[in-house]
C-alpha cells in the first residue's frame, strides 16, 4: 500500500476500492500510518466525497478494527437507540428501562457531550458513584441480568474511530456525512445488537441544520445498518427547540426521573415513548409501533420503568439515594433568573447558543480536561409557542461560580425572539427513514 498514493488519487476525485480503504484504515490504527498523512486524506475526501461502496468499506474497516461483540448467548432480540446529540436530549435515561422493562435487551454504549450537545455518560457520571467504565465481561454480566447496559466506549470497541474521530475534530473534517455515519453504526455494529432506533436531530441546535442533510444522514445510517442484517428505523426530530425544560446533567437525571415517574415535559414523553415503542416493536414484543408505544406507556404507569433504572444504577455501583430522593441533591449556589423584557409570544429560540450557555456554565467541557460540573445547566422557564409578560422568567441559569453565571444572563437572554402573534405550531418529529415499516406510525 503506497499511502502517498492514495492521498493523492482521493484528491483528485478518483475512487478507492474497498481493499484500499480497508487497509489504510488497519495501518492506521497499527501506527503505520502518521497522523499529518491520515489527516491530509481525511482533508481530501471531505472535500471530494465518497461513493456509496468507498464509505461502506470506511464503515466495514472501522468496525472490524477491535473486537465485534457476539452477544447471541443472551436471550431476546437486543435493540439500541443512537442520537446524533441535540440540547435537553435525556432520552436514553427513559427509553432504555422503558425498553428494557417491556423485555428488550438494550446493550448501550453512549458518548460524551460534544460542544454544545450535552452526552449520556456525563449526566450518568452526575449520580454518585455510577460506574460508565464496566469491562466486557461485567457489561455482559448486567446486560444477562437487567436486560440494559449503560456504559462508555471501550479500549476494544472500534479503535479504528476512536483515533480518528480525535484527528477529525482537530482538522476540520468533523461535518462530513460518510464519515458521521461510519462513525456511529462502526460503534453499534460492535456492541452486540440485532437492531437499531436512529433519532436524528433537524434543527438550529444540531449538527444536521437543515432537513435536507438531517435526510441524507439517516438514509445513510439505515442504509449501513440495513446492509449489516440489522433492522434499523431512523426518525427526524426537531431541534429548533431546546427538549423538555432541564439542560445539564443532573437535572436532566432529576427529568428523566420525573417521566419516568409520569410526569415530566410532554415533549420528552412523546419523543421517549416513540422511540422506546419501536425498540418494542424491533425486539419482537409488540405487533406494531403503537403496540409498543402502548406497552412502554403502561411501563411507566405500573412503575417498572422507574424500578428498572434505579436497579441498572445499583448494578452500575451508584448511590440510588439520590434517585429515590432527588431533593436531596446538592443544589447549585449560584441561581440567577433571565427574564423577559417584554410582553409577547415567544417566536423562536436559537437552540445552539442555549446550549454553548449551559457549556459555559460548566455543563460541558470547553477543552477536553475541563471537569463537568454537574448541578451546572439551565431551567427553561418558558419556550417557543408561549406568551409571556415583561418581567416573566424565561429561564433560571444554575452554577457553581457567581461570575461565570452572571456572564451567561445576556447570551440567554439574546437567545430568545419575540412577536406580537403565536408562531405556527412544528411537529416535533418530522419523518422517518426505514426499509421495514414506511408511511408514518403514527397516522
Amino acid at each position: 500500500m503506497n499511502v502517498l498514493s492514495l492521498i493523492r488519487r482521493k484528491r483528485d476525485g478518483e475512487t478507492l476500492s474497498g481493499d484500499e480503504i480497508r487497509a489504510l484504515v488497519a495501518a492506521y490504527t497499527r501506527d503505520e500510518v502518521p497522523d499529518y498523512q491520515m489527516a491530509a486524506f481525511l482533508m481530501a475526501g471531505f472535500i471530494r466525497g465518497f461513493v456509496d461502496a468507498e464509505a461502506f468499506a470506511l464503515y466495514e474497516a472501522m468496525l472490524h478494527s477491535g473486537e465485534v461483540l457476539d452477544l447471541r448467548d443472551i436471550p431476546g432480540i437486543k435493540v439500541d437507540k443512537h442520537s446524533t446529540g441535540g440540547v435537553g436530549d435525556k432520552l436514553s435515561l427513559i427509553l432504555a428501562p422503558v425498553a428494557a422493562a417491556c423485555g428488550v435487551p438494550v446493550p448501550m454504549i453512549s458518548g460524551r457531550g460534544l460542544g454544545h450537545s450535552g452526552g449520556t455518560l456525563d449526566k450518568l457520571e452526575s449520580i454518585p458513584g455510577f460506574n460508565v467504565n464496566l469491562d466486557l465481561d461485567r457489561y455482559r454480566r448486567v446486560l444477562a441480568e437487567h436486560r440494559m447496559v449503560l456504559i462508555g466506549q471501550t479500549e476494544t470497541i472500534a479503535p479504528a474511530d476512536k483515533r480518528l474521530y480525535a484527528l477529525r475534530d482537530v482538522t476540520a473534517t468533523v461535518e462530513c456525512i460518510p464519515y458521521i455515519a461510519a462513525s456511529i453504526m462502526s460503534k453499534k455494529m460492535a456492541e452486540g445488537i440485532d437492531a437499531l432506533v436512529l433519532d436524528v436531530k433537524v434543527g438550529n441546535g444540531a449538527f444536521m441544520r437543515t432537513e435536507a442533510d438531517a435526510r441524507r444522514l439517516a438514509e445513510r445510517l439505515v442504509a449501513i445498518g440495513t446492509a449489516a442484517g440489522k433492522p434499523t428505523i431512523a426518525y427526524l426530530t426537531d431541534m429548533d427547540t431546546p427538549l423538555g425544560h432541564a439542560i445539564g446533567n443532573w437535572i436532566e437525571v432529576e427529568e428523566s426521573l420525573a417521566v419516568l415517574a409520569g410526569g415530566g415535559p410532554a415533549d420528552v414523553r412523546e419523543l421517549s415513548l416513540l422511540l422506546a415503542g419501536t425498540m418494542i416493536y424491533l425486539g419482537g414484543q409488540a405487533e406494531s409501533v403503537e403496540a409498543g408505544i402502548a406497552l412502554g406507556a403502561r411501563a411507566i404507569e405500573d412503575g417498572s420503568a422507574l424500578q428498572a433504572f434505579i436497579g441498572l444504577a445499583a448494578a452500575q455501583d451508584a448511590d440510588i439515594t439520590c434517585l429515590l430522593h432527588p431533593e436531596r441533591y446538592p443544589q447549585a449556589p449560584h441561581q440567577l433568573v433571565v427574564a423577559a423584557d417584554r410582553d409577547g409570544w415567544i417566536t423562536g429560540m436559537d437552540t445552539f447558543a442555549i446550549g454553548m450557555a449551559a457549556v459555559e456554565l460548566g455543563a460541558g467541557r470547553l477543552r477536553k480536561e475541563d471537569r463537568i460540573d454537574p448541578v451546572a445547566g439551565i431551567r427553561l422557564q418558558a419556550k417557543t409557542g408561549d406568551h409571556v409578560k415583561a418581567g416573566q422568567p424565561l429561564a433560571v441559569l444554575l452554577g457553581s461560580d457567581a461570575e461565570r453565571t452572571r456572564a451567561q444572563v445576556g447570551a440567554v437572554a439574546a437567545a430568545y425572539r419575540f412577536g406580537d402573534r403565536a408562531p405556527e405550531p412544528k411537529p416535533l418529529v418530522l419523518g422517518r427513514i426505514d426499509p421495514i415499516l414506511g408511511g408514518n406510525p403514527l397516522e
